[in-house]
């Protein structure tokens, strides 16, 4: 008998985000699951819910690339959700001044031939297109907090990227009357964060030195940027309230956190949690800089408080101790493969 059960299709579900996305639906809902992965993802972020792969489980994967059309028509025509949470993406900023076209094509193409297969196969599919807070770059001052209707001034190709994301979303929810919403998400961090972000890479720094892996030095970009951080376990709460509190198709919001430092006091923090804290030093790497910089990122969140009632809940203190203890366990784990790099 075919189930009843709202369907949730999670593209980038391997990631960190899709990851904690579906722990969340697991626990907080009866929803199957289904996640776009590639050949080639590492499972590792949701070895843990590999069990409900099983029959009887409510997790399940399609294979498909958001640079192939034809395996997102199929992934979707397949499984015909009531909810789409497009997540995937070439989500590192740095990476992208390296490969401007791959990123732009992912992110702006494959968000394109997404909603085009939903277009198709599940029109009355309740969409969250997953954009940045990137998108508003270089801004001054005065437009602090910002809001919706701050202007774009991207300061990489990423963020040039999910400016087209940003856009194709709305497009399709005015053009196609699809159930389109986006959101523009701030700094959001934790567990399972990529290393090539700048908290993360911190974290494994200092699990590295505290395992007498590497020198206690912690090499590091610009600190001078100002964030506002969040927990990416709050995140993924806003992105389910999103699609279920009353959706409004076209609308976009912002969602952030409410504790807000310069990365140079963020670091502080981490090295401050260490064993190795009287030990640390801190040394500025020339490749970890951007050729430009997005260094004030300060959110006003009152559009998607007025209408969810969204807050941030994780203190910023509890979110920086997971993350730092999740590298302390992978380094322990991983210790052979990390005296290989």
């Amino acid at each position: 008998m075919k189930s009843t059960k709202p369907k949730a299709f999670i593209t980038g579900i391997t990631g960190m985000v899709g990851s904690h996305l579906t722990d969340f639906l697991l626990e907080n809902t009866n929803w199957d699951i289904i996640g776009l992965i590639r050949w080639r993802s590492p499972l590792d972020n949701i070895s843990h819910h590999l069990h409900e792969t099983r029959g009887g489980g409510r997790l399940s994967f399609v294979y498909g690339d958001l640079r192939d059309t034809l395996s997102i028509d199929n992934a979707v025509a397949g499984c015909n959700p009531d909810y789409v949470f497009h997540l995937a993406a070439q989500s590192f900023p740095k990476t992208s001044f390296e490969s401007p076209l791959d990123t732009l094509d992912t992110n702006i193409q494959g968000t394109n031939r997404l909603l085009e297969a939903l277009k198709k196969y599940s029109p009355e599919s309740i969409i969250h297109v997953c954009s940045s807070s990137e998108i508003f770059g270089k801004v001054s001052k005065d437009q602090i907090p910002i809001n919706e209707e701050c202007s774009f001034h991207p300061a990489s190709p990423y963020a040039i990227s999910k400016v087209g994301t940003d856009l194709v979303g709305r497009f399709y929810a005015e053009a196609y009357d699809m159930k389109v919403m986006t959101t523009r998400m701030f700094t959001h961090t934790g567990p399972r964060r990529g290393d090539v972000f700048a908290e993360s890479s911190f974290a494994k720094q200092i699990a590295l030195a505290e395992e007498g892996l590497i020198e206690p030095v912690v090499r590091v970009g610009n600190l001078k940027s100002l964030r506002t951080f969040a927990d990416v376990r709050d995140a993924v709460r806003a992105y389910y309230w999103l699609v279920t509190k009353n959706p409004q198709p076209g609308e976009c919001y912002n969602i952030g956190g409410s504790v807000s430092m310069t990365v140079e006091e963020m670091l502080q923090f981490l090295v401050s949690i260490s064993s190795m804290s009287e030990k640390i030093t801190i040394e500025v790497e020339k490749g970890r800089l951007r050729p430009i910089d997005a260094d004030l990122q300060i959110p006003d969140t009152a559009k998607f408080y007025k209408h969810t009632g969204w807050r941030a809940e994780i203190p910023f203190e509890k979110t920086m101790s997971d993350l730092l203890d999740y590298w302390r366990k992978r380094v322990a784990k991983e210790k052979d493969s990390f005296l290989l790099r």
